[in-house]
């Protein structure tokens, strides 16, 4: 008994004090979203009105449209040269080899770099390049490039997570039946590891989109990422519409949270099912049939 009032007033402090952290953390949010939806040409809180005409505009605005393009492009170029490179790197972790450790903690650097840093050395880097006729400065390929050093972490973990829970009997079942290495990796490893690299490379993809300090210093005229165009419509106007392009941006790292909690089931599922198969002798016969 004396333990359960203890542990009576414990709980409350703690469920109060998670609701108070959860409402630090949605409030702001909330305002955003609900600014969104007003009328006014300043954004205010609350809206006197509610409308959607700030979706609107940014639908119907050639300069939005065209930022969200030079985004999603760059985004999509950093996710591809991202999961490429880290998955690679992932794959090469499975025996443990001298100097594993080292090479880790390099991979993840640019999770705790200041992304200042990364956006002071490329640069400085692209610079010269630049000046020897490879435009890196105010392009597409060079965002793309400095926002790979900033996402390849995100693959390099989530494909190693995969890597990590792979059984090691599966290729051995596949080599003992024949099976090339390519294409042991193609029918086995592969299928395996795919939730891991799927799900990497979308938050790439989502790093990339929503980045705006390396944008800043790499980014031009002709090239600017739809959070340099938001950044530009709080500092040097009073835009509605950033509220309303906020909330979208909000609607997708929601989606890209869903779809990755998924991948994360399938992951756990898909790798459960083919060790139990290789138990039972089932899987290594798919890869030799396959040839």
């Amino acid at each position: 008994m004396p333990d359960q009032n203890k542990a009576g007033p414990a709980m409350t402090f703690l469920i109060i004090l998670t609701a108070l952290v959860l409402a630090f953390v949605i409030a702001p949010l909330v305002v955003v979203v609900v600014v969104s939806f007003g009328v006014s040409q300043m954004m205010e809180f609350p809206p006197r009105a509610f409308s959607l005409v700030w979706y609107e505009r940014y639908f119907t605005s050639a300069d939005w449209l065209n930022a969200t393009r030079v985004s999603v492009e760059v985004g999509l170029g950093t996710a591809l040269l991202a999961t490429l490179l880290g998955t690679a790197v992932a794959l090469a972790f499975r025996p443990r080899f001298a100097g594993s450790r080292l090479v880790h903690g390099v991979m993840i650097a640019p999770m705790v770099v200041p992304s200042i840093v990364i956006a002071i050395a490329a640069y400085f880097f692209f610079v010269p390049l630049t000046k020897m006729g490879l435009p890196l400065l105010g392009s597409r390929l060079g965002l793309i490039l400095a926002h790979t050093v900033l996402a390849i972490p995100f693959v390099f973990v989530t494909v190693l997570a995969s890597v990590q829970g792979l059984d090691p009997m599966l290729e051995k079942a596949a080599a003992s039946c024949g099976a090339h290495p390519l294409q042991a990796f193609r029918r086995v490893t592969l299928p395996v590891i795919m939730p891991g690299v799927v799900s990497g490379a979308i938050f790439a993809f989502v790093a990339s989109f929503d980045e705006v300090v390396i944008a800043l210093f790499l980014s031009g005229a002709r090239v600017r990422t739809l959070p340099i165009k938001m950044w530009e419509g709080v500092r040097f106007e009073i835009d509605p519409t950033v509220p309303a392009v906020a909330t979208l941006m909000m609607v997708l790292s929601l989606a890209v949270m869903a779809v990755s909690q998924l991948l994360r089931r399938r992951a756990r599922t898909f790798t459960a099912s083919p060790s139990q198969a290789a138990g039972h002798g089932t899987a290594a016969p798919n890869v030799a049939m396959t040839r």
